[in-house]
């Protein structure tokens, strides 16, 4: 995990360019995914105070984004974490050790006390990622996601800092 470079945009424009990437994430997430829309993600996030968004890096390179965004007013205790990898990279146990460094500094360094995620019901993968991070399922959101005009679950999952 790293801050999010200029550098990595071409490669974040190949990588999110890819429906099985996006049909997993918010309709706020385009697609297709373009060079224009890397530029737009970088200068939304490039100036966050600290940092919230984070590229992670696998043998030197830039693979994906992850982000852990606080939460406001009476949830500010709380952060929303999101990721995504390019597929080229999947099943390699990069996300599951990004999720861990990424909730270890937010307990650690930011003062968050739950960080939480909501996942598509269809999205066994990233269940299994937070489930061998240490995530519980808190709940069924019934029929409250529509993604490409079909309805879904989501699946809210959430881990608390412990107190030792």
């Amino acid at each position: 995990m790293r801050e999010l470079i200029e550098e990595d945009l071409l490669k974040l424009a190949e990588y999110a360019n890819n429906e099985k990437i996006s049909i997993n994430l918010r309709d706020s997430f385009p697609y297709p995914y373009s060079l224009d829309d890397a530029r737009h993600f970088f200068e939304s996030v490039k100036n966050d105070n600290p940092p919230s968004t984070f590229a992670i890096e696998y043998q030197g390179n830039y693979v994906g984004n992850i982000s852990l965004v606080r939460a406001s007013d009476v949830y500010r205790n709380s952060a929303e974490i999101g990721y995504f990898i390019g597929e080229p990279f999947w099943n390699r146990g990069i996300v599951t050790r990004a999720v861990n460094l990424i909730t270890q500094y937010g307990f650690e360094n930011r003062g968050i006390i739950r960080i939480f995620t909501g996942i598509f019901d269809y999205n066994k993968a990233s269940q299994r990622v937070l489930e061998k991070c240490g995530f519980e399922k808190e709940a069924i959101f019934k029929k409250s996601i529509t993604k490409k005009g079909k309805i879904f679950d989501e699946v809210r999952f959430s881990k608390i800092k412990s107190e030792k």
